[in-house]
Formats: structure tokens, sequence, C-alpha cells
């Protein structure tokens, strides 16, 4: 099935059949494109990321490129971006792709996966093993020609109002996590909400949800969940990378020149690893803060890792029918295997003997 075939009998509907395909305006020989993000403008790492992306390519066009970023809501809703831009009413999005595993469950490989890669493994994957090559199958079927732009490294577990000591306090739990981490938690018995981050904090507070994870100390301490929870998970499961996704229009991409076509995918790449610097950076500062301001910082007990450990192996067992995701797993795994033997023998070790000896 070629890819306007597919969209037209998906879950896409008649949105994308009936958009009129996005092109490119150009005035006075320049192009101007328009970026909608999932982002609420300012948000601390995630617009950062959808807005260096904008700057990296007026900069290296010379301003013959121009990229019009909306934050979430100005133009489309935070988790209506990616329809807008496979049906052509907008030219691109900023997001993370796992907030549409309902489209295709092989979107959450590029952004993170319940006990998968951290983000220099998912580079590696990405940029020197299939991970490229896949996204771009995968947002084909879509009218999508997609990069990573951006990367907030591994994610906390989450504020809770209370200490999780077992698997049983997850029943019943209700809890904010997109992705197939949330469908890890909900074989857990919790329930399962992917709220916009303009609107966690709200939900948090008033009690409409029990729990939640975002980012991690420098992203949540900036929201604030602070004042509102005060039982923090440093480690999580769900994401020990979190990719960012520049999905383009694709006819909008195949209008561009093969100059505008690189610089898109050079921007893409120079936020890639400007995001993941960023969050190296700051998180540690923040979590200092957020200590010393009495939030408890913890850790999951081993009985809650191994439940989650049982409970993804179910996730993925659900999806090993659709033929695209099992191939990309098999793909994924290999390579972070790889990738961490290497690395746990290697800088793992050196990380450890320099905390021992430096103290």
């Amino acid at each position: 099935m070629d890819r306007r075939s597919f969209i037209a009998t998906s879950a896409l509907g008649g949105t994308a059949a009936a958009a009129t395909l996005a092109t490119p305006a150009v005035s006075q020989g320049k192009v101007k494109l328009t970026m909608v993000t999932s982002w609420p403008r300012g948000f601390a790492g995630l617009d950062d990321a959808a807005q260096r992306t904008a700057e990296n390519v007026a900069a290296i066009s010379d301003g013959s490129l121009e990229i019009d970023v909306k934050a979430a809501g100005e133009l489309v809703g935070p988790l209506e971006v990616f329809d807008a831009v496979s049906s052509g009413q907008a030219d691109m999005y900023h997001s993370a792709d796992y907030y549409y595993i309902n489209q295709h469950p092989a979107w959450a490989f590029f952004t993170g996966v319940p006990f998968g890669m951290t983000a220099t493994e998912h580079n590696n994957w990405y940029y020197h093993g299939t991970g490229s090559k896949r996204h771009n199958e995968l947002g084909e079927i879509f009218n999508i020609r997609p990069f990573v732009a951006g990367n907030t490294t591994s994610q906390a577990g989450g504020w809770f109002q209370k200490e999780m000591n077992g698997p049983e306090d997850f029943n019943g739990l209700k809890f904010r996590m997109p992705g197939l981490g949330g469908k890890v938690l909900g074989h857990m018995g919790a329930s399962v909400q992917n709220i916009p981050g303009g609107e966690i904090y709200q939900a948090l507070s008033s009690g409409a949800i029990d729990g939640t994870e975002w980012v991690g100390p420098w992203s949540d301490e900036k929201i604030g969940f602070q004042e509102v929870a005060k039982f923090y998970y440093t480690a999580g499961m769900h994401e020990p990378s979190a990719a960012l996704t520049l999905g383009v229009n694709l006819d909008a991409y195949n209008a561009l020149s093969p100059q505008h076509q690189a610089m898109l995918e050079i921007a893409s790449g120079h936020a890639n690893i400007w995001n993941i610097s960023q969050y190296g950076y700051f998180n540690g500062e923040a979590l200092r803060r957020l200590a010393a301001g009495g939030v408890k910082i913890l850790e999951f007990p081993d009985s809650v890792w191994d439940a989650f450990g049982a409970a993804a192996q179910q996730v993925y067992a659900e999806f090993m029918d659709d033929e695209f995701f099992a191939e990309i797993y098999e793909e994924y795994v290999a390579a972070m295997r790889d990738s961490s033997g290497w690395i746990s023998r290697s800088a793992s070790v050196f990380r450890r003997q320099r905390d021992r000896v430096l103290g």
C-alpha cells in the first residue's frame, strides 16, 4: 500500500484526504515554513529545542529559509501537531513521536521505550545504525520527513503524593505517562492519562491525577511540581532516552531545494546535541535545589523494577504481530546491546573509578 492510500484508510481518516497539501510560502526568493509544536512558549528545554532548530536554520541559510514557530495552542492543540503536518495544514511539527503510538506503535522507538536506549545509545543507532532509515520509512507512510531535533535524556520516574513501596501501590493510581511506558503502568493497574505538558500542573494540584512524570529536575522545577508533590523518583524505566522530532510535511520537504533540505538536517542534528548538553548541564544543579527545598529524592525498590520489567515484556508482545514494529524492535535491541557492551566496559568503569578516587 502506498503512503497516500494508507493515510486515506488509516486513523487519520478524512482529515488527510480533505486537507490541501502543504506548499512552502515563497516571497522575494525566501522560503517560510510554519512549525507547530507540542510545547507552551518558553517551556524549559522543550520549547528551547524547537526554537534552537529554527534559529539554526535562519543562521545557516542566511535568512533564505525561515521557520515561524507556533507554540502549543497558537495554531493547533499540542497533541494535534502530527495530524496537522501529515495532512498539510502545517509545514512541520516539533514534538515527541511517542505521543502518536495510536497512529503506529513504532513511533515510540523514536522518542523512548521502556528499558530502552540511553541518549548516547539512541544517537549511535539513529546516525550509524538503522534508526534514521526506519524513522524515514515510518514517516513516509504518514507523509512526513522526520529528523531527531532534541533529546531530554534520561527522564525521571516521576512525582508522587506518597512513597511507592511495591508494585501494588500502582494499582488504581491515576498517573500521567504517555507512550509505551504508560501502557506498562496500565498493566500494573494504574489509570494512565496522556495530558499535554501545559496542563499537568493543574491536574496534579487539583487531584485529577495522583502523580506524573514529565522530564527531569530542571524542566520539572521550572513547572513547579515540587509545590504540589514531595516524593520524586529520579530514575524511570519508561524513557532512558527521550528524543524529540522535527517532522516535516513530505510534500513541503520535497518542494525545497537540496540545499534547504540539507539545512534542515544539519540544524536538527545540532539542536539534538545542544539539547542533550543543556539537560546534562542544568539537571544536576536543579536536583540539588529540589532536595534542599524539602523534596524527598527516592529510587524505586527492586520489586517495582521487576514488575516494570515483566509488564514491559507484555506490552512489547502485544505489538509483535506488526511486522514493521517487530523488525525495528529486533534491530533496536541488537544495537542497544552492542553499544551498551562497550560503554559498560569503558565509560561506565571509568566513571565509577573516577568517583571513587576523587570522592
